[in-house]
Parts: C-alpha cells; structure tokens; sequence
C-alpha cells in the first residue's frame, strides 16, 4: 500500500481511533442512562471528555518525539514505570484493594492511578530497544542458537521484575497481556522455531497443570500459595455454567449474556436499555452494544476493530526502522489482548479478567495508555514531514548500525 506523497499523517489508522472514540462515547451514554443508581449522566460525560482531551495531546506529544529522544529515553521510561509499579508495595489503594481482590491501583495523595498501564508502553519500548540492539550486535563466530538465546536472556531480565510486580498485584489479567506482548515479539525477533517450540511446550504443561491444579483439592491448595483466590477457582466454573450462579458470583455474567441475547438482530436502541448489568460502562460496555444494537451493531464494532489492527500491521510492515516495526508488534498484540479478552468474556468465551476494552471502556489511566500507544505507532509514519512543521523538534534518524 503506497503512501500519498503530500500525506503528513496517517489517516488511515487515526480514522477508525476517531470512530471507536465516538462509538466510546455513545456506549458510555448509554450505560450511564440506564444505570439506576446514576441520576445525572452529564459529570460523568465531561470525565470521559476530559480524559479523551488528555489522551489526545498524549498522542500528539508522542507523534513529535524524535526517534534518537525516545531511542536513548526508552531505559528511563521503563525504569520510571517500574519504580511506579514498585511503589504499590507500599502505596496501593486499600479501597480499590477491597473492590477488586487486586493491588494495581496506586493513591498517591489525590491522585489514583493503575501504574500497570504504563508499564505496558515502558515494557514495549524496552523489548523493542534490546531487540533491535541485540539483532544488531550478533557476532558472526556465534552459532544461531547461542545468539537466540542470548537475546532470550535479556527479554527475560526485564520482563522478571515486571512479572513479579503483577504477581504482587494478584491481578492475573493484566498479567497475561504483559506474557502477549512478550510472546508476539519474541515470535517477530527471528528466534530460532526450537526456541519457540520449546517454549510452547512448556507453557502447554504448564497450563494443562494448571487446570488439573483447578479441578483437584490439592492442586487448589497449591494455587492458594501462588495467591489465587477462591473467587478465581469459582470463575472456571462461572464461565462454564454462567446461569448455575446467577444469584451469585456468576450474576455480572449472567446479566451479560441476557443483555446482549436480548438485543436480538438489530437492537433495542440506546434508550431502551432494560437488562442491568453492573459496572457496564467499563469492563462490560461490549453488553451495551450488544443490547442496543443487536448482532448487527456488534458486528459492525468487531469489524471496526479488525480494520485498526490491520492498520497497525501495515504500520508495522511499512515501517523504515527496526525500533518502530517492534514498536508496532507490541501495540498490536496489546490491543489484540484487549480485545480479543474483553468481547470473548462477555460473550461467554472466555472467563472474565476485568479487561478493559480499548477506547469503548470508561476512560482512566487504561484509557490514555490507547491514546499514548496509538501515538508510537503513528510516530513511524515518515517522522521528518510532520517535524519539520514544527522547527523547535530536530530532525532525527535511527542510530546507525553497529556489529562487532
């Protein structure tokens, strides 16, 4: 796909962003109308607009960052989000902690905030970084396998401090898509297929285990002492026979599916809205659209989703420099994570992880993490044209190839 050469920006990713941003807004109204316990839907609306007016200079100031800047501030960026992380060993928010059986909310004064979203754009560049500089650096005396798993060895020693966080935090979701995001780009690295075979493997014994572990008492016992609660143990069988608990912990699922069941074909309209379904406008805003707007509508959001991920992917092979194109990998598979996690929980596929869902979920920190990351992608569309509209950013290249 040629670029247009008068083109300064790439419209074609920003276009469906701009439309899943206002189909956000119009789910929002929607959940917030029919929420009983919300009288006065406009405040809310203003939050979101104001998260959307924060999200989108987030992603202009991102688009103007040359690449050399973010290049060489790309340790710093991870470190600061891990030291943000590290402070929830001491400053997590006991309110949110009680809600949400989880850890991941930091309250500093006023101020509440999930550092793991963050962490999600500082991680992606890190592995970006080691990934283009090891690739650049392989010595032609290594063996193929020695310099695979040397590059291994590095992912790995950015990502453990990252995975012991989350294990701090009990949040099992958002851990998963930190092990996405490391797997899709370790797959684009070039690793050798004995590597990834290997590693498949494992992970296949491990998650075998896992589910054994699940379905025996003592397997239970075991997962207790790697702080699984019992609530986890209940959500298999929720996401298995969802309306067996629906009195219980499997009511948020249960309402779900009736909701979007219920909007048929083609809806029931935005006003119309008659199923409740608690906290809807975050984690559950797929079962607003599922019940104002039917299969038809749905479908229509699912295609909307599919065209920004192709685009970034057109991204990620039009992309002139390494950095970017491993940028761009980790983007995609943290946005496919969201998604593919968030519809399939509400449509009964997978079980629910509390997931946001990119651009539709009530905006927060989640909220401008999209933004942020959307504005990496789009900082690899022929940076010099847009910066050369703006004489204070100094044209920049990629640092120039170093082998030993």
């Amino acid at each position: 796909m040629e670029r247009e050469k008068n083109e300064w920006m790439n419209y074609a990713l920003l276009l469906p962003v701009f439309l899943l941003v206002l189909v956000g807004f119009v789910a929002q109204y929607g959940a917030f109308e029919a929420d009983p316990a919300i009288i006065d839907s406009g405040p809310l609306l203003w939050k979101q607009i104001l998260w959307t007016v924060l999200g989108v200079v987030s992603m202009l100031v991102m688009l103007c960052i040359p690449l050399r800047f973010l290049w060489k501030a790309t340790p710093f960026i991870y470190g600061g989000s891990l030291v943000l992380m590290m402070l929830l060993l001491r400053f997590y928010d006991p309110v949110m902690a009680s809600v949400t059986n989880t850890r991941r909310w930091l309250r500093l004064g006023p101020l509440t905030f999930q550092p793991s979203e963050f962490m999600k754009i500082g991680y992606i560049l890190m592995l970006a970084l080691i990934i283009t500089t090891d690739r650049r650096k392989i010595d032609d005396t290594e063996t193929v396998m020695k310099a695979d798993l040397k590059l291994l060895s590095k992912m790995l020693a950015v990502s453990l401090p990252v995975w012991l966080l989350m294990f701090y935090q009990k949040d099992f979701g958002t851990s998963l898509v930190f092990l996405s995001i490391f797997a899709g780009m370790l797959v684009v690295s070039g690793c050798s297929w004995k590597i990834l075979g290997t590693g498949f493997g494992v992970l296949s014994v491990l998650g075998a285990s896992a589910i054994l572990m699940i379905l025996t008492e003592q397997g239970q016992k075991l997962l207790k002492l790697l702080h699984f609660q019992p609530y986890q143990f209940q959500r298999v069988e929720v996401w298995l026979h969802p309306f067996e608990y629906a009195d219980g912990i499997g009511y948020q699922q249960a309402r779900g599916l009736t909701a979007i069941g219920s909007g048929g074909l083609f809806g029931k309209g935005l006003t119309e809205l008659e199923v409740y379904v608690p906290v809807r406008e975050s984690d559950m805003i797929f079962t607003v659209i599922g019940e104002a707007f039917g299969f038809f509508g749905a479908t229509l959001l699912l295609l909307l989703f599919f065209y920004l991920i192709y685009q970034m992917l057109i991204c990620t092979m039009q992309a002139n420099k390494e950095f970017y194109a491993y940028v761009t990998t980790g983007v995609v598979m943290y946005f496919l994570f969201h998604i593919i996690e968030n519809i399939g929980a509400a449509v009964g596929l997978l079980p629910l992880t509390g997931i946001p869902l990119p651009f539709l979920s009530q905006g927060g920190t989640a909220y401008l993490a999209n933004f942020i990351a959307v504005g990496l992608v789009l900082s690899m569309y022929d940076q010099r044209k847009w910066l050369s509209r703006f004489s204070v950013f100094e044209k920049s290249t990629e640092p120039e190839r170093q082998r030993k």
